[in-house]
């Protein structure tokens, strides 16, 4: 299985780092033999932006792209293109164990400057093993502003043989002199088709869910599989997408509100639980502390340091799930907007066809529209930290009104 397999519906995107992954093999491979590398009209530079709304698999393009850079498949000799996904460098790079490809995420709001110095101090370091230095930065867009201008050095000034991955959501989203230093590769949302024709193969979905479960997350390829493989994660969205239903009064729909935050943070333990135990687990083992034994003295602190992070990781798990709900919320209108004017739109975030069909009759377009504007403004004030119930229940009260 090619590298490139996981890519669902990026075509154009798979050919140009498949071009970059040649030329870049061919730098190495002429520079190892002491011939100078071709460089002018060449696919592979030194910066590259990954970009896309979220579920196209940016950070899923980017490792096949570090695995193809470090491939070392026999075959290439023969002009087979490098990301074989079978070779050591391709297995070890796709798995996250290769010394030279470092991924860098967060589970917090922000990626801070003392972080980002670490991977610029890395970047200037020569391969240990593989063909190239690759730092795949998933998050480029909770840069702080500090840690930024300490990136944009190290993209102005790279190494020879380093390679920066970096992935956001939109060109927006980091600084334009970083941007304008980078290849721009722009992914598309895959269709409902091909993200269920992905579960059905790889995760073994049967595939009247995968079907529906690629329909609700609207082309949302991790969403999708949470969906197909976990009943909780299905029974929290319909929950969800019963809300318009309940706001016909003052009382209702403040209940509704709560409901609907007390959903989320349900949905928002439940991930963060299953990683903050394994992480905590970890850590007891790593300062000797495994297997219920007593904790040695003076490792207080960096157990205390680690609470401190799962708790700023779950405001953010928090944030993540509310604006997935409001994200559903407004798919339920879209799809009411759909039917009121009359188009064979497929029905998407899984509601029923007659839940639709009841809301569109009991309303005009105009009304459809200012509710969906009433679920964006909500989530925009999220974006500015206002308190997520109060922000909930302004929505909640909008949505209820004529």
């Amino acid at each position: 299985m090619a590298v490139w397999d996981d890519l669902v519906g990026q075509g154009p995107v798979v050919e140009q780092l498949t071009a970059a992954a040649r030329d870049a093999d061919a730098y190495v491979t002429a520079a190892a033999a002491g011939e100078a590398p071709q460089v002018s009209g060449s696919a592979m530079t030194h910066a590259w932006l990954f970009t896309g709304p979220p579920g196209s698999g940016r950070s899923t393009a980017a490792r096949a792209f570090a695995a193809a850079l470090q491939c070392v498949s026999p075959d290439r000799a023969l002009g087979s293109t490098p990301g074989c996904g079978f070779c050591d460098g391709c297995h070890t790079a796709l798995i996250g164990t290769h010394a030279d490809v470092e991924v860098v995420r967060t589970d917090l709001l922000s990626i801070g400057v003392k972080q980002t110095r670490e991977q610029v101090r890395r970047a200037q370091l020569s391969p240990a093993v593989g063909r190239w230095q690759v730092i795949v930065l998933e998050d480029a867009d909770r840069l702080t502003e500090g840690a930024a201008n300490v990136l944009l050095k190290a993209v102005e000034e790279p190494a020879p043989r380093t390679v920066w991955l970096l992935c956001t959501p939109s060109v927006e989203d980091v600084l334009p002199t970083i941007r304008s230093r980078c290849r721009l590769l722009a992914l598309r949302t895959p269709s409902v088709a091909a993200v269920a024709e992905v579960l059905v193969r790889r995760d073994g979905v049967p595939p009247e869910l995968a079907a529906g479960a690629a329909q609700a997350a609207r082309g949302h390829i991790g969403r999708a599989r949470r969906l197909a493989t976990d009943e909780r994660a299905r029974a929290r969205r319909e929950a969800v997408l019963r809300m318009p239903r309940r706001v016909g009064d003052v009382g209702g729909g403040l209940k509704a509100a709560q409901e609907l935050i007390d959903a989320a943070t349900e949905d928002a333990k439940q991930l963060a639980e299953e990683l903050d135990e394994k992480e905590t687990e970890e850590l007891r083992a790593a300062l000797g502390g495994g297997d219920g034994k007593r904790m040695p003295r003076g490792t207080a602190g960096a157990m205390k340091e680690l609470e401190d992070r799962h708790k700023r990781r779950a405001t953010r798990v928090q944030r993540d799930a509310l604006d997935l709900a409001l994200t559903d919320l407004t798919g339920f209108y879209r799809d009411v907007l759909a039917h009121q004017f009359g188009t064979s739109l497929a029905t998407a975030g899984g509601s029923t066809e007659q839940t639709v069909a009841e809301a569109a009759a009991a309303s005009r377009p105009e009304q459809t529209l200012r509710r969906i504007e009433a679920v964006l403004a909500c989530r925009e004030a999220l974006d500015r930290n206002v308190s997520p119930l109060l922000a909930v229940e302004a929505m909640a009260m909008t949505l209820r009104s004529p």
